[in-house]
This record gives structure tokens, C-alpha cells and sequence, in this order.
């Protein structure tokens, strides 16, 4: 059995692909990020929470290097206005090794524009730590000792509504 395309329908086909090149998004998730943040209200605080699962044995050592260098980033963000709160926690118990996590942090931010603005921290790194080699090093030394990282904006869920 053959099948046979008119042209007619070969030009539409071409027609459709070309329509879904124009209208993709540039970059990876772009238009996902698009539609969070409108259905966010501006003014609406936008939360998102950042696990990390460190390798065994180093999980004090990323915290202490998280509370060393990155804690302090994010308190001087909440000092210019851009989050509202940041907090950590820890699971209580253990869990199966592929859903395992050791630190989850949560950062409310201001709004969902402010989430996503691609905010540069270099000037607020720079005056926090001037030895930006010691800094840069335990910041790469923090990382490598993490087995995953992922982020998940969250939104809460009103029961109460209908």
C-alpha cells in the first residue's frame, strides 16, 4: 500500500512547521516561564524551593560552605527588597537513595518578575567577599560535593475554594 501527499497537502504541512518556528520560544522553557509568571500576580510573593542532595559524608561540609558563602547573598537580597524570607530544612527521616535530598531551601520572593529577572549578584559578592579566590574556590568545592541540585517553584493550593 502507497500513500500519496497531494501538494496541497504538502504546502499545508509546510505551512503548520513554518507557524510552530515562528511561534516556539527562543530559549529552553522560556514560554513556561512566561505563563508562571502570568498567572502570578505582580504583587503576588512567588516561592520557590532549591533541594540539594550532597554525596555521602558531605553534607555538613555543604552546609557549611552554603551558610558561609551563599547564605549571606541571599539575606542581602532580602535587604534590597527582592525576597521576602529564605529558610532551610532538613528531612527528619531517611528515604529510598533516588528520592533522597538533604537541604531544601525555600525563598519567597517579592513576585514572580523578580524570580526570573536574571538578577546579577556579582557587586554584592564582590563586597561581601573581597578574596574572590577564596570565594570562588568554596563556591566550586560546594557544588562538586552535591550528587543533584534541582529548583521547583511552588504555589500554594486553597482547599477552601471552589
Amino acid at each position: 500500500m502507497q500513500i500519496s501527499i497531494s501538494n496541497t497537502q504538502r504546502l499545508l504541512a509546510g505551512a503548520v512547521l513554518g507557524m510552530v518556528v515562528l511561534l516556539w520560544p527562543s530559549t529552553p522553557g522560556a514560554g513556561a516561564q512566561q505563563s508562571v509568571m502570568a498567572a502570578e500576580g505582580k504583587d503576588q510573593p512567588f516561592v520557590i524551593e532549591y533541594y540539594y542532595k550532597a554525596k555521602w559524608g558531605h553534607a555538613e561540609e555543604f552546609l557549611t560552605l552554603f551558610k558561609k558563602n551563599h547564605y549571606p547573598v541571599l539575606k542581602k537580597e532580602i535587604e534590597l527588597g527582592r525576597m521576602l524570607k529564605v529558610s532551610m530544612t532538613v528531612p527528619r527521616y531517611h528515604t529510598t537513595e533516588d528520592g533522597r535530598w538533604d537541604y531544601r531551601v525555600t525563598i519567597v520572593f517579592k513576585n514572580a518578575s523578580i524570580a526570573n529577572d536574571n538578577f546579577d549578584s556579582s557587586v554584592v559578592i564582590k563586597q561581601l567577599y573581597p578574596d574572590q579566590e577564596t570565594y570562588k574556590r568554596e563556591e566550586q568545592r560546594r557544588f562538586e560535593i552535591l550528587d543533584a541540585h534541582w529548583d521547583l517553584p511552588i504555589k500554594d493550593v486553597d482547599l477552601d475554594a471552589r
